[in-house]
């Protein structure tokens, strides 16, 4: 197929650069595609839109690249990965602090997903993974548990949009209303496989390794559950027209390291089970092409029945706009939202709730000077409807 969007040298060094395997094959590469390189604010720009800045700065050094760049530019990259390191030891040790809170609450197995759950295994707990908040995975009785004790230890809730929504705040969504406390997010998951087989997000949990945070005990997932898993929060993310190279490198990560216990018959079995199937496939094109993953006999199959080559125009885009694209299809999303929520009368209270929301809600969304003014914006929410039918 003829490519209609054309990446610029800088992305395609940057997307070289988005791994942590530095073999004397991807090096010689590397060394290669520098010499191209023309824009390193451009390249900058890039790395610090999709979050991988700390990761590239860290692979520049590692390569011996420095005195190439523009100290502007380095120091800006140094700047990033400090920045990261600083970040990631304040979440780690709130997020100790806060286990520990539930742990003596008689809680004791909590599942760190996403970032942490990274940045402490495959990334070796060196900042190259940034991120912005804590993300945990408990049984759903744990997470109302864990929300009731820490609102009690002082952290607020953010609130929820509508009282709708409020009965059904723990079947909505990819996790409660996310908890804060100083600088400090933690937000609980009680099912990360909506819309697919429930019994997935017990796999997950059950199957998770023990860790050590600033010596409090958790788990994270084992290496098969989690990249399926991030396969599905990637796919979230793209239905929502955006995209971060970071979430790729995850991916890319992980197989440098455990392909041989991702990369099995298993994958497949729950990727099928979880409504993943083409999803799974596309993403694996992504990374044998951009990437140079080789895979089994059994994946290529796999990939050559479900995936669609095209895909690849798809993560062109998001590597030239990662955020900030306006969804092409809200109705889809919109549906997509409330085919998670189990149960009719579930479902047209989230429904409800999105036509209803607070007048807090209302004022900031519509930038109104008070509530009073944004009650005449509700029959602009009626229009919500029409997503329910539109194709």
């Amino acid at each position: 197929m003829t490519d209609k969007i054309k990446l610029k040298e800088e992305d395609n060094f940057l997307i070289s650069l988005c791994r942590l395997d530095l073999s004397d094959s991807v090096e010689s590469v590397l060394k290669e595609k520098i010499k191209g390189i023309k824009d390193w604010d451009y390249f900058c720009f890039m790395a610090n839109w999709h979050g991988v800045a700390a990761l590239v700065y860290h692979n520049i050094e590692r390569l011996g690249f420095l005195d190439i760049l523009p100290k502007e530019n380095r120091d800006f990259l140094h700047g990033r990965l400090l920045m990261s390191v600083s970040r990631n030891i304040y979440i780690g040790k709130y997020l100790a602090k806060t286990l520990a809170i539930l742990d003596k609450a008689g809680i004791k197995k909590t599942v760190l997903i996403k970032g942490m759950a990274l940045e402490l295994s495959v990334y070796g707990n060196r900042g190259l993974r940034q991120m912005s908040d804590a993300d945990v995975l408990m049984s759903k009785e744990d997470c109302i548990k864990s929300r009731n004790i820490l609102i009690s230890e002082g952290y607020r809730s953010l609130q929820v949009k509508s009282i709708f929504h409020k009965l059904i705040f723990t079947e909505m969504g990819k996790h409660l209303p996310s908890l804060i406390k100083e600088d400090f997010s933690f937000e609980l998951h009680h099912e990360l496989f909506m819309g697919g087989d429930d019994l997935s997000t017990g796999w997950l949990y059950d199957t998770a390794r023990s860790v050590e945070i600033f010596n409090q005990q958790a788990y994270i997932p084992s290496p098969l559950a989690g990249f399926l898993y991030l396969i599905r929060h990637l796919s979230l993310h793209e239905i929502k027209n955006e995209s971060q190279l970071r979430l790729y490198c995850d991916l890319a990560v992980l197989l440098e390291n455990y392909s041989e216990e991702i990369l099995t018959d298993e994958l497949i079995l729950r990727a099928n089970k979880t409504g993943l199937t083409e999803i799974l496939a596309n993403r694996l094109i992504i990374l044998r092409d951009f990437w140079g993953f080789e895979y089994p006999e059994h994946i290529k199959r796999y990939v050559s029945l479900y995936g669609k080559e095209e895909f690849t125009e798809k993560f062109r885009f998001f590597i030239k706009s990662p955020k900030g694209n306006e969804v092409t299809n809200k109705a889809m999303l919109y549906r997509h939202h409330i085919g998670e929520i189990k149960g009719p009368t579930k479902k047209i209270l989230f429904v409800l709730g999105d036509i209803f929301p607070t007048l807090t809600f209302m004022k900031k969304r519509y930038n109104c000077g008070n509530k009073f003014i944004a009650i005449f914006y509700y029959p602009h929410r009626l229009g919500k409807l029409l997503y329910l039918i539109k194709r």
